[in-house]
């Protein structure tokens, strides 16, 4: 594993070179046994392919995102945090989602105007949480797919253990640490197909997550695209002083004899084309510049948003009331920003950040307070990334493009005696991208166009691979399962949406995938087929067919 903390500038690129990789370099071992040979098939990394990935960390409420307003259960179980319903649009069984570009702001008050409605996705069971209404043109474009009841077999209820579970790809499995989009940068690696091996990876964000993480090849961590060095050192004359009488002492230290030379070397000009990569990139915020389109700006009025809001004066119109993210977001849009622009500038494959704020024990809220903010962060990424891809496409189109999110498990059905969610089972995912099949998109091997873009969130029957997920209704239904009776019921498994992507986007065989996601390989997870799972005995839908 190596991280790199933020290099932009070209004058650090005479010193870099001359680090020792003690300092430069995490410790690295030998490439595991599994994946030591290099395959001759698939083609990450070559097919022009990329991943942007969101962790909202502590746990989405996926109830309240995807709202199963259909099922009695829903409003019986959550008199505090409940978003209300406007009217029978929820029985439609056609049409989009719901959108009034004159509401674009951020803005809802409880006067009736509908703003604090849940949205009807027409789907004849479900609606929209409305602070995520900026998702409704991706939806209507037929390149979202949102995805309930997502979880995994004998789903753990610890932050730690669920999210490195997600990362890792192995369920319950502690002993593998390294991450499920490290092993698909290594396959692209070893198999030739990378067109940068040295920037294949990337994470914005505090350290480098386990998901990017392993032994065998660095990816790289940037904890701030605008600092200048790589060790955090002011660009000053004291301070470059500094660095180079540490990274000279640094070169007196001796390689064990053993130590794979060549592939240390390798480091070395990784090292040195990485950072002269983003020494290219404006990553400042005079370089923010990205708008919507100034011929149809998503308000409805007469000036564009831009997309990245990082002040203020670039969130939505700048007015307080049209603002489309809360100011707490704006460190989250300039890691965004950031990731989007490496896989648009440069060669890597896949890039990502994070945000916290999930965990809603207390005052969680309804259609506003924390949790409608945090859904307002995840509705305008969606749009702006695709705004983005379109309108400032370099390396990189939003056709080329897949946005996932992911969260280590969902919330209570019920709400808690604070006016908040505990640690439940399943939850929601959100797969946005120009390659994806939804609403209205005919999906891969023909049929039939679809008349939604809502997966295991409608109403019965809904058959996949030909096994039929049905959502049971009322307090007794799917909504209250497990050992409390307060769980939403797995019906997809989060790692047959990965393997879709991985696949069937970036490009990897099965061959590759069943050793990415080792579940693949064992016929009793039906993580393809779907089916009865040989693990827990529940149903699942296996792949969506959604790429």
């Amino acid at each position: 594993m190596q991280t790199f903390n933020v290099i932009t500038r070209r004058g650090f690129l005479d010193r870099s070179v001359k680090i020792g990789l003690g300092v430069a370099l995490s410790t690295l071992t030998d490439i595991p046994l599994v994946l030591k040979r290099a395959l001759a098939d698939g083609s990450i990394g070559g097919n022009g392919k990329k991943v942007i990935f969101l962790w909202m960390r502590g746990a989405n409420d996926g109830l309240n995102s995807l709202i199963p307003v259909n099922d009695s259960g829903y409003a019986a179980s959550r008199s505090s945090i409940l978003i209300p319903t406007n009217g029978t649009a929820y029985n439609n069984t056609t049409g989009g989602c719901e959108f009034t570009p004159a509401n674009g702001g951020d803005t809802f008050p409880a006067d009736g105007t509908g703003k604090q409605y849940a949205l009807a996705l027409q789907n004849g069971f479900a609606g929209l949480h409305p602070s995520l209404k900026f998702l409704a043109p991706v939806y209507n474009a037929g390149e979202l797919a949102l995805i309930h009841r997502v979880a995994y077999a004998n789903q753990s209820r610890s932050h730690f253990d669920s999210q490195n579970y997600w990362e890792n790809g192995t369920p319950n499995n502690k002993l593998v640490t390294d991450g499920i989009f490290y092993r698909t940068m290594l396959q692209s690696i070893l198999n030739g197909t990378a067109k940068n091996p040295g920037l294949t990876g990337v994470s914005i964000q505090s350290a480098l997550p386990m998901i990017l993480r392993g032994s065998a090849t660095p990816m790289t961590n940037l904890t701030d695209p605008t600092r200048y060095n790589l060790l955090g050192i002011p660009n000053t004359t004291a301070g470059n002083s500094k660095a180079d009488k540490f990274m000279n002492a640094s070169t007196d230290y001796p390689f064990p004899p053993k130590m794979d030379r060549d592939f240390l070397q390798q480091q070395y000009e990784n090292l040195a084309t990485t950072l002269q990569v983003f020494a290219g990139i404006d990553f400042s915020e005079t370089g923010n510049t990205f708008t919507d389109d100034p011929a149809a700006p998503i308000d409805g009025g007469a000036s564009p948003y831009y997309l990245f809001p990082t002040t203020n004066a670039k969130n939505g119109g700048g007015v307080t009331n049209r603002y489309v993210v809360d100011t707490g977001a704006y460190t989250l849009f300039k890691n965004i920003k950031a990731a989007a622009m490496i896989l648009n500038k440069t060669d890597a494959i896949v890039a990502g950040t994070e945000f916290s704020g999930f965990d809603t024990h207390n005052s969680q809220g309804n259609y506003v307070g924390s949790h409608a903010n945090l859904q307002r962060r995840i509705g305008w990424a969606m749009f702006a990334l695709k705004q983005y891809f379109t309108r400032y496409s370099d390396k990189v189109s939003w056709n080329d493009v897949i946005v996932v999110t992911l969260s280590e498990f969902g919330r209570t059905s019920k709400e808690n005696g604070s006016k908040g969610t505990d640690h439940a089972e399943a939850g929601v995912m959100f797969v946005a991208g120009g390659g994806v099949k939804g609403y209205g998109k005919t999906p891969p091997g023909g049929g039939s166009a679809r008349t939604s873009g809502v997966f295991a969130c409608g109403p019965n029957p809904e058959v996949y691979n030909g096994t039929t997920i049905n959502w049971n209704t009322g307090t007794s239904g799917s909504m209250f399962t497990g050992t409390t009776k307060n769980y939403l019921q797995r019906a997809v498994d989060y790692r047959s949406v990965l393997g879709e992507i991985i696949r069937d986007h970036l490009g990897a065989s099965q061959t590759q995938l069943n050793s990415i996601i080792p579940g693949y390989a064992n016929t009793k997870e039906k993580l393809a087929s779907g089916g009865v799972s040989g693990i827990d005995n529940t149903t699942i839908a296996g792949e969506l067919n959604i790429i």
